[in-house]
This record gives structure tokens, C-alpha cells and sequence, in this order.
């Protein structure tokens, strides 16, 4: 089969396309026939070896988010068949790659309905809204969630799940195109977060009480500024950081309100199990509708990688072997 391949953390260009056997399945173990690849940004802190303790050992083969069949299964699975449509949350090789190994508990059923491309946009942006609005933020009917930017995988994903659950959206962006998507995927508001003053047009859209909860995927920028437009007893969910952010303890106090941060990495298998289900039932329900962005050949994972690093993401990124 081929994959890619990491032998040294650096920039785009460590990501090298490789020769290598086919995996075979352990007990619990599925074998998936890739259709298509989701890429993640923290793919990318892990490819230049940002993550600290939590580096990838090296060599190593990138990526958690697949779609595709299923090729072979281990002993003890007997809920799957050879040719099943599914997709994966997390793998055990790598889903950069023509195979992909998983175990069993990771690997949920693909709707006839939506695509494979569409399947490998769910795992990282939808598991991470179900868990940041449900879990944690604890959202409820009749609340108002602002989403930064709502045009990425995790902002759309969070829009949908809010919208179902009857909420009032207000979406962030930074390009035209950008509000437009969010618009057209259910956002009640779109606003431009390079406009002057948005936070005071946030506030206003919310006729001054501020929002109940905020979706932050860029804390180091947005951070101080999400606390002075939260309402009281608000709460700021961060999925997504890129350096140090300062904020005024008073601006908390005064709203009697809290800071929640995640990681996937930190959610128990079993738990990721449950997401997943709810996952599957908003797709089977049309209400969850994964949008792709831009597909790329299995060997422009570099260009993936840098595409994605930029400003201006509309929907997931995809590779397809």
C-alpha cells in the first residue's frame, strides 16, 4: 500500500509518500480500505514537533479522520462485514494511507447517503463540537452560541449541532465567501471578525445580554475579548489555541461566568463510542451535513498541510489515496 510517511518533524515538505506492507487486523481490529482522509490542524503542530511530550514517535504516518470500506476484520468483530461503508474516529497506523487499522470501538457505519469525503470530515470537527456544546458547555433551547470561526470544520460542525438543538447562532468569519457558507449552513447572524468593533455588533445582535455560550477556536487572539461579550452566567469553551493569552479576571467575575478548554485526546475511548453514535444519528437525520472544502490527491499532503495552515478555511480539507 502507500502512506505517508514522517521521518523528522519540519515543515511541509517531511511528508513523504511511501511503499509499505498491508497491516493485518488483531482481535477487536478493523482493516479499512481509506476512500478519503480528513486533514486536522493539529496535524500539522504534531508534524513540526510542537506538541511537546505529546510528539508523535517517529517515523510515523499522520492523520485520525477516515472514510472508506471495511478490507478485513479481526477476530471477535462480528457486527461488521467485508464491504461495509464506514468511517473512523482515531486509527491505530495512521490514516494517511491507502490502509488504515482501527480498533473496533473507533469505527462507525457510513450512511449510503453521504460520501466519503464527507465521511472523513467528521471525526475531529464533529466530536469536538458534540463534546465542546453538549458536555461541556452544556448548551440548552432558546440559548445564543457565538462560533469563531463558524466557516472551518469545527465551526460548521458546531452551527449544525446548535441549530438542531435550537439555538440562536451567531457565526464569525473573515472573508465574504466565508459568511456566506455559515449563512447558507443556518447561522441566524454572520459577521466579519475583521470588521471594526464586531464585538460590540455581537453584543448588539444579542440586544446587549451577550452570548450564553462561545465556541473559541482561536483563544490566544479572541480570548479577552469573548469575556466582555459573554452573558451572566456565560461560558467560553476553548478547542483551539495557537500561543498565551491575557484576560481580566473581573470581566469573569462580574457574569459569575467560566472558562472550559478539551482535547479529544483526553476522552475515553468508550466516550468517543457515544459521540459517535450521535453522530451517526445526525447524519441518518440529514440535520448533521459535513461540508468539504477541498479534495487533494493522497501525495499533496504537503499542500494539505499548507493550505490548511492559512487564514480563510471553508469546510475539510481531504485526502484521497
Amino acid at each position: 500500500m502507500k502512506r505517508i510517511r514522517v521521518h523528522a518533524f519540519g515543515g511541509p515538505e517531511v511528508l513523504v509518500l511511501e511503499d509499505a506492507e498491508n497491516p493485518r487486523p488483531g482481535p477487536q481490529e478493523v482493516l479499512i480500505r481509506v476512500k478519503a482522509a480528513g486533514v486536522n490542524p493539529y496535524e500539522t503542530y504534531g508534524r513540526a514537533g510542537a506538541y511537546g511530550a505529546r510528539n508523535p514517535t517517529l517515523p510515523y504516518t499522520p492523520g485520525s479522520d477516515a472514510a472508506g470500506t471495511v478490507e478485513a476484520l479481526g477476530e471477535g468483530v462480528r457486527d461488521l462485514a467485508v464491504g461495509d461503508r464506514v468511517f473512523a474516529m482515531g486509527t491505530l497506523t495512521g490514516s494517511y494511507a491507502e490502509l488504515a487499522l482501527c480498533e473496533r470501538l473507533r469505527v462507525q457505519k457510513l450512511p449510503n447517503h453521504v460520501n466519503f469525503a464527507q465521511g472523513a470530515a467528521l471525526f475531529v470537527p464533529y466530536a469536538t463540537a458534540y463534546r465542546a456544546l453538549f458536555q461541556l458547555a452544556r448548551i440548552a433551547p432558546a440559548e445564543t452560541l457565538l462560533v469563531h470561526g463558524a466557516s472551518g470544520g469545527v465551526g460548521l460542525a458546531a452551527l449544525q449541532f446548535a441549530r438542531a438543538a435550537g439555538l440562536t447562532v451567531i457565526g464569525t468569519a473573515g472573508t465574504d465567501k466565508g459568511l456566506e457558507l455559515i449563512a447558507q449552513q443556518g447561522a441566524h447572524y454572520a459577521v466579519n471578525h475583521h470588521g471594526p468593533d464586531y464585538q460590540a455588533k455581537i453584543v448588539e445582535l444579542t440586544q446587549g445580554r451577550g452570548a450564553d455560550a462561545i465556541l473559541e477556536v482561536l483563544a490566544n487572539v479572541n480570548l479577552g475579548h469573548d469575556l466582555r461579550m459573554l452573558a451572566s452566567g456565560g461560558r467560553v469553551v476553548v478547542v483551539g489555541s495557537r500561543g498565551d493569552a491575557t484576560i481580566t479576571p473581573r470581566d469573569l467575575m462580574s457574569r459569575d461566568a467560566s472558562i472550559m478548554a478539551m482535547t479529544l485526546w483526553n476522552v475515553p475511548v468508550e466516550g468517543l463510542r457515544r459521540i459517535g453514535y450521535a453522530i451517526r444519528a445526525g447524519l441518518e437525520k440529514s440535520f448533521l451535513n459535513p461540508v468539504v472544502g477541498l479534495e487533494l490527491p493522497l501525495a499533496a499532503a504537503a499542500e494539505a498541510h499548507r493550505r490548511i495552515a492559512s487564514p480563510g478555511a471553508l469546510g475539510k480539507i481531504v485526502l484521497i489515496p
